[in-house]
């Protein structure tokens, strides 16, 4: 694959970004340097290699999900401007 300006601007566009000739230089060049370090791992021999599927051997370190309540409907409500007994009464929005 090679790296022209024509597909510098296509994917410009299609990112909907905006390059002058110093920046569409700054990322062919980039983009040159990401295709020779992947043309460098294609050429490694990775036949017995394992794929990595995660960085470490931690498993489920996130804390268990345990339901609590923390405040009451009631604290909670009683700051509102407006409220009933369940709910935050707020001016409607969306008009017929």
């Amino acid at each position: 694959m090679t790296i022209n300006d024509e597909l510098i601007d296509r994917l410009a566009k299609l990112a909907k970004l905006n390059f002058d000739e110093t920046g569409k230089q700054t990322i062919k060049q980039d983009l040159e340097k990401i295709l020779s370090f992947f043309q460098t791992i294609s050429e490694l021999d990775t036949e017995n290699v394992a794929p990595l599927v995660y960085m470490n051997e931690a498993v489920n370190i996130s804390r268990k999900d345990e339901v609590k309540v923390l405040i009451t409907k009631e604290e909670g409500l009683k700051n509102a401007p407006k409220s009933d007994e369940d709910y935050f009464l707020v001016p409607k929005m969306i008009k017929k």
